[in-house]
């Protein structure tokens, strides 16, 4: 895998929402591929935090692909809203998704890609049947709710899995990761198989945000 397939999607559950606009800037001018946005309802998650609102005033401060992720149940009723509001990706839990081959396919239908994702405690194995019809599949490598935790070590074995499995269904599918990813766990991420990395505190806790970009992108392709 080459450097050149590295994403780097700044998690905007880290800005500084005051200072939106600025925040933003700074990513997309330090060369960020994606914005990250959480969205969770206070049910399956222990948090609430963006809606469609938010999507739409990042849609229109920024040009960088909007990447959300649905923490939360029944998350088909969120579709058309969000897509609406110029949401680039929505991604589902397979343990909030009983119908996940047609909410996948809804997805596709509003104009958006379509991602999968599954919790630590979850095997990535649910989503061998779907794998062809991904065009993003995120391993969680923290219980998800909140920012700033420490990376899960097992979740190294998961994303390799999971590049298996997308390789044996012929998938282009994008391999995220979201949870931990600072400069000392992001390699190792980028070596098991993932080439999209959510990182929210990492990048936006950072001093110089854009400069944290930079170091996160050549960290994958240094050699261990």
């Amino acid at each position: 895998m080459s450097a050149a397939t590295v994403r780097l999607a700044p998690s905007l559950l880290a800005a500084d929402l005051g200072r939106l606009k600025e925040q933003l800037a700074v990513v997309e001018e330090g060369g960020a591929d994606w914005l990250h946005v959480d969205v969770m309802d206070g049910v399956f998650v222990p948090n609430l935090t963006f809606g469609a609102k938010v999507i739409e005033t990042c849609r229109a401060l920024t040009t960088l692909p909007l990447d959300v992720h649905l923490m939360v149940v029944e998350p088909e009723k969120y579709f058309d809203s969000f897509a609406k509001a110029g949401a680039s990706v929505l991604t589902i839990h397979a343990e909030v998704a009983p119908h996940l081959h047609r909410q996948l396919a809804n997805i596709r239908e509003l104009g958006c890609k379509a991602g999968a994702v599954v919790n630590p405690g979850t095997p990535v194995e649910s989503l061998r049947d779907v794998a062809g019809d991904l065009d993003l599949l995120l391993i969680m490598s923290v219980n998800p709710g909140f920012g700033g935790q420490k990376f899960i070590p097992s979740s190294l074995a998961k994303i390799a899995r999971a590049r298996a499995m997308l390789a044996e269904a012929r998938s282009t599918a994008a391999l995220e990761v979201d949870g931990g990813v600072t400069r000392q766990t992001i390699h190792g991420c980028w070596r098991a198989g993932a080439d999209t990395f959510v990182a929210g505190v990492a990048v936006f806790g950072a001093k110089d945000p854009a400069a944290e970009i930079r170091a996160l992108r050549a960290a994958c392709a240094e050699q261990a």
